[in-house]
């Protein structure tokens, strides 16, 4: 399980870090996209994953860390609000400047 889980942040990652250095807006918006996902399963993994771990601690109980499930959490909303910004940022280029490419500039 764990060899999986580091080759899909391993792919996630080599794909977000490609999409980034695209020259379009769409692309690079795809590629934050997925650096996001790519750390959250980080985050995640970092947990430590139990199975059928009890959500409550009792006495000798081995338990799954309540924290980078929170931290998960927390950078789902972060990073969606941060992708709903960058593509009304990139739809607004777009409409100013006439172009999808990052460069993309009006000539006087």
């Amino acid at each position: 399980m764990e060899v999986v889980l580091s080759i899909a942040i391993g792919v996630l990652t080599a794909c977000g870090v490609f999409l980034i250095l695209r020259s379009r807006t769409f692309p690079a918006l795809l590629g934050l996209t997925l650096l996001s996902y790519a750390v959250n399963l980080f985050l995640f993994a970092s947990g430590r994953l139990r199975i059928d771990a009890p959500p409550l601690i009792r006495a000798g109980a081995s338990y799954a860390d309540p924290l980078p499930q929170a931290l998960v959490l927390t950078a789902i909303v972060i990073g969606f609000g941060m992708t709903a910004y960058l593509a009304i940022l990139a739809l607004r280029a777009l409409a100013e400047s006439g172009a999808d490419h990052v460069d993309a500039h009006k000539d006087p």
